[in-house]
């Protein structure tokens, strides 16, 4: 899993970090986290700009330290959206295309897009989630699935948003974000 966390109350100093996990197991192999100066500014619906060239060198960094492992991993979850984006290229779709590696896109809040909306129809659907692994997809206004919505915990009533990034089918997404998390937040993220 892939995040890029900022210093509270700083929006330039960021902690990027890769988490390889064994699975089904979910045991940390391998954790590279760096400090990092971000320079590029926030704009809205180009965040990949800003932190993907940060998680790109941690995959390079794992590819050259540590290449057996590099070649065992086989999906990136990524801590933002692939397809469920303004542009339908998010953080997800980037780091997917310039690794050439499976991503998906994981989002803890709801991108307002193709129609989608945080209305009451959409929060009586997230009420509708009994039980952990509880799904529904989000269909815009133009027909297409742009994702799924998740309940990963039972404890936790707040969804998760899967979508494609790279190289994965949504159904093959969501099976194994669903296996990953222990809590909320999938694991190779939560780390």
């Amino acid at each position: 899993g892939v995040d890029l966390s900022y210093i509270k109350g700083d929006d330039t100093s960021a902690c990027a970090s890769l988490v390889i996990l064994s699975y089904p197991a979910l045991e940390v192999l391998y954790e590279d986290c760096r400090m990092v100066a971000v320079s590029a500014p926030y704009v809205a619906g180009f965040l990949a700009f800003r932190e993907v060239p940060f998680l790109v060198e941690a995959v390079q960094r794992l590819q050259q330290e540590i290449t057996f492992l590099f070649w065992l991993f086989q999906v990136l979850l990524v801590d933002g959206n692939g397809l469920l984006h303004p542009r339908g290229f998010g953080v997800a779709c980037h780091l997917g295309v310039l690794t050439d590696l499976p991503c998906i896109g994981v989002a803890k809040n709801l991108l307002q897009v193709d129609g989608l909306v945080r209305d009451e129809l959409h929060r009586e659907q997230i009420r509708s989630l009994q039980r952990e692994g509880d799904t529904f997809p989000l269909i815009g206004t133009s027909g297409r699935v742009l994702g799924m919505v998740l309940r990963s915990y039972n404890s936790s009533s707040k969804p998760l948003y899967i979508s494609v990034g790279h190289r994965v089918r949504l159904e093959t997404a969501v099976r194994l974000v669903k296996s990953c998390c222990r809590y909320r937040i999938p694991e190779p993220i939560r780390q």
